[in-house]
């Protein structure tokens, strides 16, 4: 993990480390080239080619002068973790209280789930339907009433109903949140059935076809896996099967699903799901680069913001049906090589000009098997966890078009709101509401890893302005985790630059200023923050 990758990378690390005044989408370029380059092979934590961007980072960070802060003086920190993915399709038998078999089709009606607790799962219970499954005391909302899951299989509506404010309503649409209700009230086993909504944001189709990729957690100092919730998942079942299990209830259901409420009364299924599930699993290995650039102020030095940026994507998977090219390399040049080149971009424009307190600059693994590098980070920090004061991260920017708004998820619940638009507005830059609430994406980056820990956070997406709107949603639709996200896109590198300089200037606040703190009574603050 040590080695220079390329000649220029070598280069590089004999320049002189001089002040930049402004970004340079020349730099942007050079670094997404070499990150989403097929020689990467898509990024996946784990891998050699992953190893090699890694190295390439820290090669960068040494060349800006960033002080490692990995392990043992190094820029990395080794993240151990556990890789799991079906070895087979499993076996999946639904019978009726009669005992007739209703017949489930693989891939079209439903696809199984995985777990990395162990190799042979066997659960055989009956199932209970629980709407969305959402528990929410501080809406008078408890979708478990009246109904015992005690022993049984829960079926839940996946996503959650949208009268809940976007970022809460993050909260309750997570994994985690669903499967603790669940398993709180004595569940064994948990089925998800997609909504037309959630099926129109992320089609069946490349659920499927992305079956046999491997998911990870981290290993924990026994060697076991770190599970947050141990419930498992069974089985996701798309729209087109919901009928199987929801019978003649189904239409009514699902469209009490796209409705604001989204209160769908649970009832007993009156079937009985025999789900076994067989995975591989192995351990694994993977890196986080860590690099510090000191603060000036002596007083506040031992104090950090941390400016986070995920390196990992996807890896190879079977090319889009209908792909001529067969491509089946998918480079995550927008997800996340973009948010990487624009993190060091942002460390770039510090070098002479260090604020007071210290930027931690984190550029972690995993991230697309669920935020385990940043998780692992979070716990398991390099430098003290009261020494840090805010997260700032860069997932994902669509740098296809000129943006003239963002929005800044996770702000306004904390003094960062303030310090964000104090700095959008110097460069022009509008803050818009989340246009994209049933895409969950407070909990969906490595920010939220942070909040989780009681850290006030940030996650800034490029905003549906100017053109946004289309630029976005094309990404989503045609390229969001295929080979399509590659450098052919209409790649713009001096919006990229301009991106960089907003998150300089925020990072600039929250590390010249105030303490971040939540706000008084705030929703995430009651749930994680310490007392």
């Amino acid at each position: 993990m040590k080695t220079c990758l390329t000649l220029l990378a070598c280069l590089a690390l004999l320049a002189p480390a001089v002040a930049q005044d402004s970004p340079s989408a020349a730099n942007i370029r050079a670094d997404m080239a070499f990150l989403a380059s097929d020689k990467l092979k898509g990024r996946e934590a784990g891998t050699p080619e992953y190893d090699l961007a890694a190295n390439y980072v820290a090669d960068q960070m040494k060349q800006i002068g960033l002080v490692p802060k990995g392990d043992k003086g190094s820029y990395f920190q080794h993240v151990p973790l556990v890789a799991w993915r079906p070895r087979d399709e499993g076996k999946i038998a639904l019978t009726s209280a009669d005992g007739r078999a209703i017949p489930l089709t693989f891939g079209t009606d439903y696809l199984t789930g995985d777990s990395p607790l162990s190799e042979k799962l066997a659960v055989n219970a009956p199932l209970v339907f629980v709407g969305y499954g959402l528990v929410a005391p501080e809406h008078g909302r408890d979708d478990y009433a009246g109904l015992n899951v005690n022993g049984k299989i829960v079926v839940a509506l996946s996503g959650a109903p949208k009268f809940l404010q976007t970022e809460e309503r993050a909260y309750y649409r997570s994994g985690r949140t669903k499967l603790k209700a669940a398993l709180d009230r004595g569940a064994v086993g948990f089925v998800s059935i997609s909504t037309r909504t959630g099926e129109k944001l992320y089609p069946f189709a490349n659920s499927a076809r992305q079956y046999k990729s491997w998911g990870m957690t981290w290993r924990q100092a026994d060697g076991k896996p770190f599970v947050a919730v141990p419930l498992p998942g069974l089985a996701f079942v798309s729209v087109a099967g919901a009928s199987k299990l929801l019978g003649e209830k189904t239409d009514a259901i699902l469209n009490a699903a796209e409705t604001k409420d989204g209160a769908i009364k649970g009832f007993d299924l009156h079937l009985s799901l025999k789900a076994e599930l067989h995975t591989e699993i192995k351990n694994s290995e993977s890196e986080n680069i860590v690099g510090v650039l000191p603060g000036s102020d002596p007083n506040l030095k031992d104090e950090y913001v941390v400016l986070s940026g995920h390196l990992d994507h996807i890896g190879i998977t079977p090319p889009v049906k209908g792909d001529a090219k067969g491509d089946a390399i998918n480079n995550g040049a927008l997800d996340n090589a973009s948010g990487v080149a624009t993190t060091l971009e942002v460390a770039r424009l510090f070098r002479g000009k260090a604020p007071k307190r210290s930027l931690l600059f984190l550029v972690d693994t995993a991230e697309e098997k669920g935020l385990i590098g940043a998780d692992y980070f979070a716990r398991n920090p390099t430098v003290p966890k009261s020494a840090i004061t805010a997260d700032v991260d860069l997932d994902m920017p669509i740098i296809t078009y000129d943006f003239t708004d963002v929005v800044a998820f996770g702000a306004d619940r904390s003094s960062i709101g303030p310090a964000v638009r104090r700095a959008a507005a110097r460069l022009n830059i509008n803050l818009s509401p989340d246009p994209m609430p049933d895409e969950g994406i407070f909990t969906r980056s490595d920010h939220y890893r942070f909040v989780e820990q009681g850290i006030p956070a940030v996650f800034l997406a490029t905003g549906y302005a100017n053109g946004g709107k289309a630029a976005t949603e094309f990404f989503m639709r045609t390229n969001y985790h295929k080979p399509s996200d590659d450098l052919s896109q209409p790649i713009r590198y001096d919006v990229g630059a301009k991106f960089a300089k907003l998150n300089f200037a925020i990072t600039r606040e929250l590390a010249d200023g105030p303490r971040p703190s939540w706000n008084a009574g705030d929703f995430f603050a009651a749930k994680f923050a310490k007392k």
